[in-house]
């Protein structure tokens, strides 16, 4: 998310068949798919970056827009089920992080899929098998300094037309520097502005079946 708060995220919570879902007041957009969220994380995410059959000790997955965690959560989960000997590091950028009281409101219908307890409060957190670091403050500024580089990407944050600094080709541009040769990247977004950024980028991009009600989403892979 681009700009910085230290308020609490401004959230309305919405009753749906898979559970209460946080929307954001601030951007006018649900945390995730109003139609599921895991099965939203699994189908974009996990699926559009292939894994978890690309799943080796130290894989690093970026993401921009770390919301309640249900993306590194599901990953988490897929990596333990996937049997890969070794650890998972996670990065995630995000500007407007949820208080632990929201964070586990959020994630509470979660609870019986995904190794929820291991996310008391947004920020950096060591387990047994991870590495999650939460990089709080402006993409546009912390990406650009960040000194690692990922496997796969997420980019997640609120829709472009809701939060439009999230998507620029200057931090698309910043994520292919900070993509291995080879490596993915995933959203849920089909905006041809956001295709033409990857592509300029230097990633190889593809547009492909969306989840639920949305129609395409995009995958991207940098060349090698």
């Amino acid at each position: 998310m681009t700009g910085q708060s230290t308020d609490p995220h401004p959230l309305d919570w919405r009753e749906t068949a898979h559970g209460t879902v946080p929307v954001s007041l601030q951007f006018d957009d649900p945390f995730y798919s109003l139609q599921g969220g895991l099965a939203e994380t699994r189908h974009v995410f996990l699926g559009g970056n292939d894994l978890p059959a690309r799943f080796v000790d130290g894989f690093h997955i970026a993401e921009l827009g770390f919301g309640t965690g249900l993306n590194f959560l599901t990953t988490l989960q897929a990596f333990r089920d996937s049997g890969t000997p070794g650890r998972l590091q996670f990065t995630s950028f995000e500007a407007y992080p949820l208080d632990p009281a929201a964070l586990q409101r959020a994630l509470a219908p979660f609870a019986a899929d995904l190794p929820v307890q291991v996310l008391s409060r947004v920020g950096d957190i060591t387990g047994p098998d991870f590495d999650l670091r939460v990089v709080i403050g402006d993409a546009a500024t912390t990406l650009p300094a960040w000194d690692g580089r990922a496997d796969a990407w997420y980019l997640d944050g609120f829709s472009p037309a809701k939060n439009p600094g999230l998507w620029t080709p200057q931090i698309i541009a910043a994520v292919a520097a900070h993509t291995k040769a080879g490596g993915t990247a995933a959203t849920y977004s089909a905006a041809g502005h956001v295709r033409a950024s990857l592509t300029a980028a230097g990633f190889d991009v593809t547009r492909v079946a969306g989840f639920a009600t949305k129609r395409h989403m995009t995958i991207a892979r940098k060349a090698s």
